[in-house]
């Protein structure tokens, strides 16, 4: 398959793209596929170093703007909440507008807006432009799977997208240790523009590496429907509890590193910045866990797979609660075990059980699982303020606790319905 010069490939902009179909589907190993995998990793890359890169910085931009930590914190959640919402309309948007340029116009915004953050000066327009970043980096990890299935044949569609979802966990990992490091060494308001650069060059190769569509045909935007499908996901008992499981474990995950950093920068720990961003890559572990996840269902119920995994998340918290920092790196490994086991979990269960829409039932589960990252921040805060980490580790548990007794009321519940079937 020809690629078309750079100069030329954005043509493939807001228009309705053609509904004609040429040529085969791409075949695992030939140009086409490593172009265009290749291309949407690097775009997963850059979505998530962009969206991660600030949890390393948080106590660098409460210093600097003289902010609490929960205001701190706001930097982050704030484009995790706008990212979340915006995975709602992406997806039917680019039914009707074809995938591609869609992409490739909200990569561009997301640059834009990091660039922007790099000038501000006042703690009001950071979180402003965070916002408007969110919406941009949402675009991607809406489409992204969808191009796969619309242009890759169904053997390619799923070896791509394996390696699609580990580039979004290594864009995790990168972004926070560039923002650690770069952090350290330049300040807050130079990593974002690091960021932007590095950003501005994967642009560049998305552009010229991924394919035109071949495959895409154009369907009518039904606003209704869209809501319908999404009222009847929340009210399916196999598939709300899956949800809640989802965005209140990464409630409670997610937000434990925001506040840890805090701990980590202050004595006896006194890490620097650099190395507050090194300690996410206690989220590798992860990546086993969601493997492990997969084997594990063939012996037990889906279900009961999401409740061990609270389990080792919880057991995890409680060994961050000994005061060394060996300890905590080890506590923070089970975590991320822990908490990418039930996810793994979780997000296959909810395609499995939807019934049908299962793109915009997938799709529901993430804006859960990131609304849960962008208000956990606010729940533990006042658990951080009446007894500091020992504080968030008991709210954690609350919530974890809940989360756990909702896996085995979806186990209950499931079994009563294959024995009624």
């Amino acid at each position: 398959m020809t690629q078309k010069p750079l100069t030329n490939t954005l043509e493939n902009k807001l228009t309705p793209e053609p509904s004609v179909v040429t040529g085969e589907r791409i075949r695992t190993g030939t140009p086409a596929y490593w172009r265009a995998t290749l291309a949407l990793c690097l775009g997963s890359f850059m979505i998530f170093s962009n969206l991660y890169v600030t949890q390393p910085l948080l106590p660098m931009l409460a210093s600097n703007f003289h902010i609490s930590a929960l205001s701190a914190n706001w930097s982050f959640t704030i484009a995790t909440l706008t990212l979340g919402l915006s995975l709602l309309f992406y997806g039917p948007l680019s039914d009707v507008f074809g995938r591609r340029g869609i992409m490739v116009v909200t990569m561009a915004g997301a640059i834009l807006t990091t660039l922007l953050i790099s000038q501000v000066h006042s703690y009001e327009w950071l979180l402003i432009l965070r916002a408007l970043q969110g919406l941009c980096l949402g675009g991607l990890p809406a489409i992204a799977v969808a191009y796969m299935g619309d242009e890759f044949d169904s053997h390619a569609l799923i070896t791509a997208v394996g390696f699609y979802i580990g580039a979004n966990s290594l864009g995790g990992i990168s972004g926070r240790l560039i923002g650690g490091f770069a952090g350290e060494h330049l300040g807050w308001s130079s990593t974002f523009m690091v960021i932007a650069l590095i950003s501005l060059v994967i642009w560049a190769g998305f552009i010229y590496l991924l394919p035109a569509s071949s495959h895409f045909q154009a369907r009518p935007f039904h606003p209704r429907q869209m809501f319908a499908n999404l009222l009847e996901h929340l009210r399916n008992p196999m598939l709300l509890p899956a949800y809640l499981i989802g965005g209140f474990n990464f409630f409670v995950f997610i937000n434990q590193y925001s506040y840890l950093t805090f701990v980590l920068e202050k004595a006896p720990y006194s890490l620097s910045t650099q190395v507050l961003g090194m300690l996410f890559l206690t989220y590798l572990t992860g990546t086993f866990g969601s493997t492990l996840a997969g084997r594990a269902s063939r012996y037990l119920a889906q279900p009961l797979c999401m409740a061990l995994g609270i389990v080792i998340l919880m057991t995890g918290s409680l060994i961050t609660l000994i005061p060394a920092l060996p300890m905590i790196i080890v506590g923070l490994l089970i975590n991320s075990l822990g908490f990418f086991f039930a996810h793994a979990t979780a997000s296959s269960w909810v395609s499995r059980n939807a019934h049908h829409a299962r793109a915009s039932a997938s799709s529901l589960y993430l804006v859960f699982y990131y609304l849960g990252a962008s208000t956990g921040g606010i729940y533990l805060h006042p658990f951080w303020r009446w007894q500091g980490w020992n504080g968030v580790i008991a709210g954690s548990l609350l919530i974890l606790a809940g989360t756990l007794s909702t896996a085995l009321f979806l186990y209950h519940r499931s079994r009563r319905a294959s024995a009624a079937s």
